[in-house]
């Protein structure tokens, strides 16, 4: 595998480096909740400033119900927190393209920096349009692609961009697809812990990780549909029968695929009256909330042995106090194994919630600033951001 990095690029000194960022941060009220992915990109930024680059830095940003409705798309909340991490202006120029952006980015100086408008605000981005992408490409010198949270997007600012400009991955991206790869080649055994609800979003990442794992543990409602498949009840837990389905084949196929022994349960989702179980004791009126205590000592078991683990979903409804403790106690047992004995790696939201709640998320080897994206790596689909720049 080979990186062609912004660190190996000629004379960034003066150059007009247009950055594909990924700052599609929560905002809740007109605040922004997390900067997380703001922070994981300071360091391409300081780098190009260090060079004294002309940096145009562009992202996306959902489209946020609670913004008034002349904000929803604005990425000026961006452009006010940033500058203030860099402790440098940023200047945000309130659009992607036109009249306005051009002048604005031909009086730039070495070291300014200016955020372009929320990058889905125009249609022919998601269209992977190729006369809106040289658009783009004809601000600047030099590409870099810092925003691996996107690059399995196939979007005018990640795949056909590099069709009029020089690309590079970013310090950021970079480092994604070092500590990810990881997996992909393990110091062995591999132990994969997966979670969360949608089959449908983990079932190319099983299959993969299957062929490479010692063990896969399966939680979370995603479990649900394996206990199922086994021919065990699961009353109004959370399933549908195409899932079944797929789990059915899933555990025909694939031998290493291990499920919980016992969960925690709750006559209503939202009453905290947790009953420990075995899985073969559910009754129909249960609702399955998380794993239980032999689970979490099975599960400890092979994630003592690993030398490499993969970490995506929670286990149980960690959300709600009575459900959290299987998610608690995988975050910690994983943090007591990485950094020394195993390289770990974990990627999704819900998932980098549960490790900063138990306050271990600094004992983590990589935490991934990708969701869907890290799923789409490791599943081995197409990544058309990483086309060109990683080969």
């Amino acid at each position: 595998m080979t990186i062609k990095s912004i660190r190996n690029a000629k004379s960034l000194t003066g150059k007009k480096v247009l950055l594909r960022a990924d700052f599609n941060v929560s905002i809740k009220a007109g605040r922004i909740k997390d900067d997380y992915k703001i922070v994981a990109t300071l360091p391409t930024i300081r780098f190009l400033l260090r060079h004294k680059a002309r940096i145009i830095i562009m992202t996306h940003l959902d489209v946020n119900k609670s913004l008034p409705e002349k904000n929803k798309l604005s990425t000026k909340l961006i452009a006010v927190r940033l500058s203030r991490l860099l402790g440098k202006k940023v200047n945000y120029l309130g659009a992607c393209l036109g009249p306005e952006v051009s002048r604005a980015v031909a009086r730039m100086e070495p070291g300014e920096i200016v955020l372009l408008e929320n990058l889905r605000s125009c249609q022919e981005e998601v269209a992977n349009d190729k006369k809106f992408a040289k658009a783009l490409a004809g601000l600047a010198d030099i590409y870099v692609n810092d925003g691996f949270a996107v690059s399995h997007r196939n979007h005018a600012s990640l795949n056909a961009i590099k069709k009029y400009i020089d690309a590079y991955a970013g310090l950021l991206l970079e480092k994604e697809v070092i500590n990810l790869h990881k997996i992909l080649r393990p110091a062995q055994p591999l132990i994969a812990i997966i979670g969360g609800s949608k089959m449908a979003t983990k079932i190319r990442l099983i299959k993969n990780l299957a062929k490479r794992s010692s063990k896969i543990l399966i939680g979370g409602a995603l479990a649900n549909n394996f206990i199922a498949a086994h021919g065990f009840k699961i009353g109004k837990s959370l399933a549908d029968q195409s899932s079944i389905s797929l789990a059915r084949a899933l555990v025909k196929k694939y031998k290493n695929i291990i499920l919980p022994v016992d969960v925690i349960v709750a006559s209503k989702a939202l009453r905290p009256n947790a009953i420990v179980k075995e899985v073969n004791r559910v009754d129909k009126n249960d609702i399955i909330l998380d794993i239980g205590p032999k689970t979490i000592r099975l599960y400890s078991h092979f994630l003592n042995q690993a030398a490499t683990i993969i970490w995506n979903g929670p286990v149980g409804k960690f959300e709600e106090p009575a459900f959290k403790h299987g998610t608690s106690a995988v975050a910690r047992i994983i943090a007591a194994r990485a950094t020394g004995p195993a390289f770990a790696a974990v990627g999704g939201k819900e998932t980098i919630e549960a490790l900063k709640m138990v306050k271990m998320i600094d004992y983590i080897d990589w935490v991934s600033t990708g969701g869907g994206a890290m799923l789409a790596y490791l599943g081995g689909e197409k990544m058309p951001g990483l086309k060109g720049i990683v080969k």
